[in-house]
């Protein structure tokens, strides 16, 4: 993933605690910067995960395919909500977060190498759990000039104190 100009830079939201991020159940917490999805990006993840499909890593076929370009992954674009959500929302007085799993999942829209996308992200649920806070955050992967989303996703996270 590469990064965009500085002006598409996202300002981090940052909560001070487990409790600030309590009182934000229901907000939009904000949208990630814009990242460029790289041909390099997919040949990678496709070395990766051992799927070489040609939609995704046969540049030829794949633009005579049926979307006109290599597509990302699926997989590819869910695996980016790690550095997005970075990028949208911190917790600070944690000593840790992991990754609890994915409620729900959907792939709306391919995205296609070359295009740009980036994350917006809504808290939807705060529930607590042993020594801290589940988190379930939906974010809404947009590629930028389409109307369709890439990828929409609940995914589960622990913060602990």
């Amino acid at each position: 993933m590469t990064g965009a100009s500085g002006q598409d830079q996202a300002e981090v939201r940052v909560f001070s605690g487990l409790d600030d991020l309590t009182q934000a159940q229901g907000e939009v917490l904000g949208s990630s910067r814009w990242h460029t999805v790289t041909q390099d990006q997919v040949n990678l993840f496709a070395d990766a995960t051992g799927d070489h499909q040609w939609i995704h890593v046969d540049i030829a076929r794949a633009t005579a395919g049926p979307f006109g370009s290599p597509i990302a992954h699926g997989f590819l674009t869910l695996s980016l909500l790690p550095t997005v959500a970075a990028e949208i929302y911190r917790v600070e007085d944690v000593t840790m977060g992991i990754n609890y799993g994915l409620n729900r999942v959907r792939f709306p829209s391919p995205v296609l190498v070359g295009s740009r996308v980036r994350a917006v992200g809504e808290l939807t649920e705060v529930s607590d759990v042993p020594q801290g806070k589940q988190l379930v955050v939906r974010y809404t992967v947009e590629i930028e000039g389409h109307d369709k989303p890439a990828c929409v996703a609940d995914m589960v996270s622990r913060l602990l104190r």
